[in-house]
């Protein structure tokens, strides 16, 4: 159990950047999988970025790759999603989610961040 509070969204033109971070308390993070979701209006929650114990090993979502990067210093029990040349189709509400070593589900998720890209 670890509780995770996003915060750095905002709004930004098209072609901006944000940096979101999340900080968890409760428990620390090394032996957590940590990972970044999204959810516009209407539509379901989609996978954005993932990063293992390690602090190396990463995976983005082929719709953010190269513009997105996820990364986390787990002596701050931090998790960060720094977002370059942002598109209007990324506005939604950013989620952080940790996943337990060795489980298959994201357990817990914070409240959210919005980030809202302007045309």
């Amino acid at each position: 159990q670890v509780q995770l509070i996003e915060s750095g969204g905002g709004l930004v033109q098209d072609g901006g950047s944000l940096r979101l971070s999340c900080t968890a308390s409760g428990r620390t993070v090394s032996n957590f999988v940590l990972g970044w979701f999204r959810q516009a209006p209407g539509k379901e929650r989609d996978f954005v970025a993932a990063i293992l114990y390690d602090a190396r090993t990463a995976t983005h979502a082929d719709s953010v790759k190269g513009r997105f990067t996820i990364s986390r210093d787990n002596a701050k029990n931090t998790v960060y999603l720094q977002m370059n040349r942002l598109k209007p189709e990324d506005t939604a509400v950013y989620y952080c989610a940790a996943k337990f070593r060795g489980t298959q589900e994201y357990a817990s998720w914070g409240q959210g961040t919005q980030v809202t890209v302007s045309s």
